[in-house]
């Protein structure tokens, strides 16, 4: 099967996700609800949107038009390895993607906290192409793989380097998402802000945890543009997160602002606890930038109103990457398509590699 062939039956696959009837996802979405109290149905149903965006023919013919695919007669699929985090529902769909768009067999092992979204959406794959769902399957050890693509914190990633390192791979770590803010926001720019700090509850690497501001104005207004996402309190694990850290500060005495479903407090951390944003001032663009720099490899994504700040993307974006958006910037795809020669580099030994 060339790369074509696969795109008709990926079209093909978002077409029946799309036929899914409200019944059977509402059937879908409690099923996860009732394994993940995080995943609501709503959270499940944007999940799922954000999915169907990643399959649209235009998009993918968009997005492999900037690579060069192999002779379909000589080449040989390889077995990777995937293991899929459990922050989201369906987190993991964009690197089996890429594998079965470059012709590899996927080899899935499944996060314990999501272990429903895609499995269904792989039957329903299967029911469109037999080929495309046979390449997939799920498997509770992943020994003797031709390379990894492996997902999760900054301590399961040395687990990870520990078991595949020697093998090609693609290791993510812990990350997350920031904004910038100028003081010049409008009530609708909050409102897209909040949709980057609670949509998936913030659990989610590409989830604003931090802001920088320029001064303490903007942070109050900052708080009350935020009233409106209120509602957070009544998911019984976020106000749990909220009452537990709220209390951890009061009994601290640790100076924090609080608008009754977020707090707020002065660190110079990336990653805050649910229910927390971190917020740091600045008082210079170049040396935020420079700052910034300095942390890249612990920042999914930056989001700024409208994007005015260089590198960003507008506020409401941060939860909604395009195909072509890969995760840590690392091109999955490209690493998929030139797998023999990582192979043959890593069977040099680990003197060639890097």
């Amino acid at each position: 099967m060339n790369v074509n062939q696969r795109l008709i039956h990926l079209s093909n696959w978002q077409q029946r996700i799309k036929n899914t009837t409200q019944e059977e996802k509402n059937n879908l979405f409690d099923r996860i609800r009732n394994q993940n109290s995080w995943f609501t149905p709503k959270q499940s149903e944007l999940a799922l949107e954000g999915i169907v965006n990643y399959l649209y023919p235009e998009k993918l013919r968009q997005w492999l038009g900037q690579y060069e695919f192999p002779d379909p007669k000589s080449f040989k699929p390889k077995n990777i390895g995937i293991i899929m985090a459990g922050n989201i529902p369906g987190v993991g769909f964009h690197d089996l993607l890429c594998v079965l768009i470059a012709g590899h067999q996927a080899k899935i092992k499944l996060s314990s906290s999501d272990n429903i979204l895609i499995p269904w959406l792989v039957a329903l794959l299967s029911e469109v192409s037999i080929e495309l769902g046979q390449a997939i399957s799920f498997e509770e050890r992943l020994n003797g793989m031709d390379a990894y693509i492996a997902t999760g914190s900054d301590n399961t990633a040395r687990y990870f380097d520990y078991y595949f390192g020697r093998y090609p791979h693609i290791i993510r770590k812990n990350r997350t998402s920031i904004a910038i803010l100028d003081g010049n926001e409008s009530q609708e720019d909050w409102n897209l802000l909040s949709r980057d700090i609670f949509q998936y509850y913030g659990l989610g690497c590409r989830n604003v945890s931090k802001i920088y501001v320029s001064n303490q104005k903007t942070l109050q207004a900052f708080l009350k543009g935020m009233d409106p996402a209120h509602q957070l309190i009544d998911h019984h694990k976020y106000l749990n997160n909220y009452e537990y850290n709220k209390s951890k500060y009061l009994v601290n005495r640790s100076p924090h602002f609080d608008n009754g479903h977020l707090l707020l407090v002065e660190s110079n951390e990336l990653v805050s606890p649910i229910s927390v944003v971190y917020f740091e001032l600045y008082t210079d663009l170049t040396r935020l930038q420079k700052q910034l720099k300095e942390k890249e490899n612990k920042i999914q994504c930056v989001v700024s109103r409208e994007g005015w700040f260089d590198g960003s993307t507008p506020f409401g974006s941060a939860q909604c990457p395009e195909v072509s958006d890969y995760a840590d910037k690392v091109d999955t795809l490209k690493f998929l398509l030139n797998l023999d020669q990582e192979i043959l580099r890593y069977a040099e030994g680990p003197q060639k590699q890097g």
